[in-house]
């Protein structure tokens, strides 16, 4: 009996996991949650270190579109500095690989260099050389980056980042995007680029209530293409990213013509069902299949850890708020491929990610103080959506392009992909890159996109 009941409580844990994600809800559910949870969204926390609005765009009205300045004084990166250098260090993990999390050794040759070396103002600089906006959306503060083509008839698109990202991770695309011809493209792969900040992520306001998740962004997501004047355009997105963007395809507001995938949710029922279970795969899986489902397998059963914590209790992060290295080390554990390669970066072997673009990313967190905020879209995400897996199939019927990278958290095969999307588009398979795919593998990600959407223009 005692093996019986550790069995079923192994398999409640393992169902527990792969719910705790859920947002695999179908249009009835879009439109419902969402008059649900439009009340309540309330407005932001003001973050007085960072906006320099003049006086007269504080008056203006705030539904406008209002250039967005900021700056971070010295004196915050000097403690930032003076905190990473007095990081109070745990003993060494007792085994040698990550099953144990983010090792020691990465831990002290990250803070080594964030603590001497690393200068955030030459990522400011490169975060500084767009242009920024604000406006407000249901109460809101949403900042996003525009840069629109110089070539005429450009397809406008909106990017979404998800976590623990930023509006960092697509800076390195904005360029190849808009100025193809600069980048081996011609005029006609151009686009107008958007790039927004999720709400409590980097210079967006942090709501003051819950009712901000995939449901209510999306609709703002529509909200902001529209007040920019564009009738026609796709949306782009992984992680958080490709949830918003799902979304949108399942509310198809108008104009909105496709979407693209850097991390698809393709997951087939009964797939579904097993790994929830904990049961074995199905029989007659492809090989594509079985490597996702290898992969599926691995990352709900050693992978989920920081997922449930922001699922549950985001609030007790306080730690991640007050020490940069706590801060740093959680941002890192998110999966263990990503991990794995930015291990090998700080070992002295780049490869996608340098040690700048990974704490350039830390740093947005820590001086936007954001850590707590930005965990709260799981929570409510998972309190106020229906339940379900993140990859499963939620039946969209309009165009979608996928790009399925080596190392994601789960290679999307094509045949899933062409039985979630009756409608798909593209989709090309990479033999390398992991989960932050503008970031690390910006040429490939700018390639796809302009061969997604090509038929879309």
């Amino acid at each position: 009996m005692k093996q019986s009941g550790n069995e079923s409580r192994r398999r409640f844990l393992k169902l527990s996991s792969w719910l705790a994600l859920g947002i695999a809800f179908g249009p009835k559910a879009i439109v419902q949650t969402f008059a649900n949870s439009k009340a309540r969204i309330t407005k932001r926390e003001k973050i007085m270190t960072q906006t320099t609005a003049t006086g007269t765009e504080q008056a203006a009205d705030q539904t406008a579109i209002r250039p967005f300045h900021f700056n971070f004084p010295d004196a915050k990166l000097a403690d930032l500095r003076r905190r990473v250098n007095a990081t109070i260090w745990p003993e060494r993990e007792l085994v040698p690989d990550a099953s144990q999390g983010v090792q020691l050794g990465t831990m002290q040759k990250l803070a080594q260099y964030w603590g001497k070396d690393y200068n955030w103002r030459k990522g400011e600089t490169k975060l500084k050389a767009v242009p920024h906006f604000i406006t407000e959306i249901d109460g809101l503060d949403i900042h996003f980056i525009h840069v629109r083509s110089k070539h005429e008839n450009a397809l406008p698109i909106i990017i979404t980042h998800g976590w623990p990202g930023s509006v960092i991770e697509q800076l390195k695309v904005i360029d190849p995007l808009t100025n193809p011809t600069a980048h081996g493209g011609t005029a006609a792969d151009a686009f107008d680029v958007v790039i927004p900040s999720l709400p409590g992520y980097g210079f967006s306001g942090k709501p003051t209530a819950p009712g901000w998740n995939p449901v209510s962004i999306a609709k703002a997501w529509a909200t902001l293409m529209q007040r920019l004047g564009y009738t026609r355009y796709v949306a782009q997105g992984g992680d958080w990213g490709n949830a918003v963007s799902e979304t949108m395809a399942l509310q198809h507001p108008p104009g909105l013509l496709g979407i693209h995938t850097n991390m698809a949710a393709t997951v087939p029922a009964d797939i579904s069902r097993a790994l929830a279970v904990g049961g074995p795969p199905p029989a007659g899986l492809s090989p594509d299949e079985q490597h996702a489902w290898d992969q599926l397998a691995d990352f709900f059963t050693n992978g989920l850890g920081y997922a449930l914590e922001m699922n549950n209790r985001p609030q007790t992060l306080y730690g991640i708020a007050d020490s940069p290295i706590g801060l740093a080390a959680w941002i890192l554990d998110h999966d263990i491929r990503s991990y794995q390669m930015i291990a090998r970066t700080f070992d002295g072997k780049p490869e996608g990610l340098t040690r700048d673009d990974v704490l350039d990313n830390v740093t947005f967190y820590w001086l936007t103080n954001t850590a707590i905020s930005s965990a709260r879209l799981y929570w409510d995400t998972r309190h106020n959506l229906p339940p379900g897996g993140f990859f499963d199939v939620r039946g969209i019927q309009i165009p979608v392009a996928v790009s399925a990278f080596a190392e994601e958290i789960y290679q999307a095969p094509k045949s899933w992909a062409e039985k979630a999307y009756p409608k798909l588009i593209f989709y090309n398979k990479h033999d390398k890159g992991t989960h932050f795919a503008a970031w690390e593998q910006p040429a490939d990600f700018t390639a796809d996109l302009r061969a997604a959407f090509k038929s879309l223009r």
